[in-house]
């Protein structure tokens, strides 16, 4: 819309055709700056978590394959990804505790997991690779039940091997 404005030009009052009012303002484009650069910064923002998740070979190691049975002793549904906590008790009769990564929560809310699915203190064999440093902490693939069930619990499309690549 193409509006009139008074300009004062000396002591004399022009008018000015040229001047836009409404939404049409001289100032529309700075405000149209302003807002692709907070729709910029909103999604730079918005991308930094995802930079920091990582990829398995970052941490884990395939050539590192575990396969043991333990006794859980946490579950923890917690973003980014679920926790296992396994005891092992090896030959020697000493007790390690293994972290067992799997994948989202929301992913294994999906497949039908809850906290509840595997009660404390059942024994499982857990399936899935080690840790790059050598640590007690491993990406789970699957967890094998008392009564032979098996739940996957690894991510699918992280660059996880899947069960066919198992050694």
């Amino acid at each position: 819309m193409v509006g009139y404005s008074i300009k004062r030009a000396g002591n004399c009052y022009d008018y000015d055709s040229t001047a836009r009012v409404g939404p049409f303002r001289k100032e529309q484009p700075m405000r149209s700056k302003l807002a692709i650069g907070v729709a910029c910064a909103a999604l730079f923002v918005a991308a930094v978590p995802a930079w920091a998740h990582h990829a398995f070979s970052a941490e884990f190691d395939v050539k590192k394959p575990i396969h043991f049975t333990g006794v859980i002793t946490k579950v923890e549904l917690v973003n980014p990804h679920a926790w296992f906590h396994v005891d092992v008790k090896g030959p020697d009769g000493k007790v390690t505790s293994w972290m067992i990564e799997a994948g989202t929560p929301n992913v294994l809310l999906r497949r039908g997991f809850t906290k509840n699915t595997i009660p404390l203190g059942t024994e499982v064999v857990v399936d899935g690779f080690q840790a790059k440093d050598g640590s007690s902490k491993g990406s789970g693939r699957d967890i094998t039940l008392p009564d032979g069930r098996k739940l996957l619990i690894g991510s699918e499309g992280a660059g996880a091997p899947d069960g066919d690549n198992k050694k």
